[in-house]
């Protein structure tokens, strides 16, 4: 497998490190390029819960052949991004204010 790129979400089970015994989706954030076992390498990123929301950020050391690809995670601001107003074919109304 190739290594993992940032924005990358993958797949983080015990085929990775006995330490995820619990299977965790991960956003990847970054890849270090510190000197490491072969095969093995430290990643920045977030533990993601189902919905794919970032619950924690966290560093971990794993074999590269143990990782599997999800995806790229979506992108939280175009899920919680504000829709433009809907136009209609209607006049438009004028407001009259009282005056003081």
């Amino acid at each position: 497998m190739l290594l993992p790129r940032s924005g990358d979400v993958i797949h983080v089970t015990k085929a990775a490190s006995v330490q995820f015994v619990s299977p965790m989706l991960f956003r990847v954030i970054r890849v270090h390029d510190w000197p490491t076992y072969e095969g093995w390498v430290w990643l920045d990123g977030y533990e993601l819960n189902a919905a794919g929301d970032a619950v924690e950020r966290r560093s971990i050391f794993v074999q590269v052949n143990g990782l599997r690809p999800v995806g790229k995670a979506p992108d939280p601001r175009a899920r919680n991004a504000r829709q433009p107003a809907a136009r209609t074919n209607a006049a438009p109304t004028r407001s009259v204010r009282a005056h003081r």
